[in-house]
């Protein structure tokens, strides 16, 4: 299999195995798909690690296949596309890119999925579609500047350059920068974390925030107050409180 599932401490690892470097042809982009949303189905799974490997995290679309690709046959495939990377963006728990190597294209649009992002000290990141005479096709030309500003992405998607690093970091396009080797022991530290967390609340929480950046302020803060009183429905709510009373703040430990 190109992608798998592994499950531990309530954290789903999506691993890309198609080497040497995870080019995310279709059967990658199908098998993507299906195994965001069984992690999201599943009650085992809490939250969720992106991961292409100690040194590579995927570097794009396999160009071979989309070569040989005419308009028409790109026509019944885009949407297709897009829905395999807009599962994993919508799996309803914390989602985190562990980003060793290459995150170029597909594969920087597919880190854009996650929630946060862990970069080891040697990845790189671009969008270098314009290069092929293209525009990024999986999410790009909106989660980036959704991300990181209209200019900041009209750069990285302008000129197709990769960024290190240090540059992605202070661009907010990762949240953190550690050892190579470190970047899935971090990764897995915070999703399993945030496993431990309230799981409904999670959800509510990450539902409100990304209805919000993709509507007006109104729906946003309707869909707020909705998940916020039906919360109040729920045993963690209840475990929540009861501990914070009985024990103080950050005790509560939840099923």
């Amino acid at each position: 299999m190109t992608v798998n599932l592994e499950v531990a401490d309530g954290v789903g690892t999506l691993r890309l195995e198609r080497p040497p470097m995870n080019a995310l042809d279709v059967a990658t982009q199908d098998r993507l798909k299906e195994l965001a949303e069984e992690a999201g189905r599943r009650d085992d799974v809490r939250a969720v690690v992106l991961y292409g490997g100690e040194k590579v995290f995927a570097a794009g679309a396999d160009i071979k296949e989309m070569q040989a690709m005419d308009h028409t046959a790109m026509v019944l495939r885009a949407r297709a596309l897009q829905d395999s990377f807009t599962a994993v963006a919508r799996i309803p728990k914390p989602v985190v890119a562990a980003v060793t190597g290459y995150a170029l294209g597909g594969g920087c649009e597919l880190a854009l999925c996650a929630d946060f992002r862990i970069a080891g000290d040697n990845a790189k990141l671009g969008q270098p579609e314009i290069q092929l005479g293209l525009i990024p096709g999986a999410g790009g030309t909106q989660r980036l500047s959704r991300l990181i500003g209209p200019s900041k992405a009209k750069d990285l998607i302008f000129t197709g350059r990769m960024v290190k690093a240090d540059e992605a970091l202070a661009l907010g396009l990762v949240d953190r920068v550690v050892p190579a080797a470190d970047v899935y022991t971090e990764a897995h530290a915070w999703a399993a974390r945030l496993a431990r967390g309230p799981a409904i609340a999670l959800r509510a929480a990450k539902e409100s925030i990304d209805t919000g950046l993709e509507t007006d302020i109104e729906t946003g803060l309707t869909v707020e107050r909705n998940w916020f009183a039906g919360l109040f429905a729920t045993a963690d709510r209840e475990t929540g409180m009861r501990s914070f009373v009985e024990e103080g703040p950050g005790k509560a430990k939840f099923l």
